[in-house]
């Protein structure tokens, strides 16, 4: 096999995973935990303020997804779809990235207890998903379609 470039599958499997991130982002952060920061609106930006930054949302979930796509490509090719693989991926790239990114916020922001180990537990849910999309996605793989 070797290592492949950037080629087409890495940037398809990226963006889709970016896509996913981003709508994983929005269910956790924009819904399930929307009235916990509403409770909190003082330690954040107003909605106003948020909604001129939003662009910066795009940017940030696209370097999620490629990065993790990356990553994932640096491992050796394993045969087939292995979703124990990607679970364990994902957990991973939680435990190097939301997870102590949100204990640190905490330390810096009086957010509840509770609202921290929400973060946690969701986002590494997310990401967990995430690994097992990219499991499915097989970005190792050669072509874009699966050998008959």
């Amino acid at each position: 096999m070797g290592h492949h470039g950037m080629d087409k599958r890495f940037w398809i499997c990226g963006i889709v995973v970016a896509a996913a991130a981003l709508i994983l982002g929005l269910l956790v952060h924009g819904l399930l935990l929307r009235a916990d920061y509403q409770a909190l609106a003082t330690l954040y930006r107003s909605q106003e303020q948020a909604n001129a930054q939003a662009a910066w949302i795009l940017p940030a979930y696209l370097l999620l997804g490629l990065a993790m796509t990356w990553l994932y490509r640096r491992m050796p090719a394993s045969d087939g779809v292995d979703l124990g693989r990607g679970a364990r991926f994902g957990l991973a790239v939680a435990l190097v990235s939301y997870v102590p990114g949100h204990v640190l916020a905490f330390v810096g922001q009086p957010l509840p207890l509770s609202l921290m180990l929400r973060q946690v537990a969701l986002d590494l849910v997310a990401m967990v998903l995430l690994g097992m999309l990219l499991a499915w996605l097989q970005p190792h793989r050669r072509g874009l379609l699966p050998p008959p």
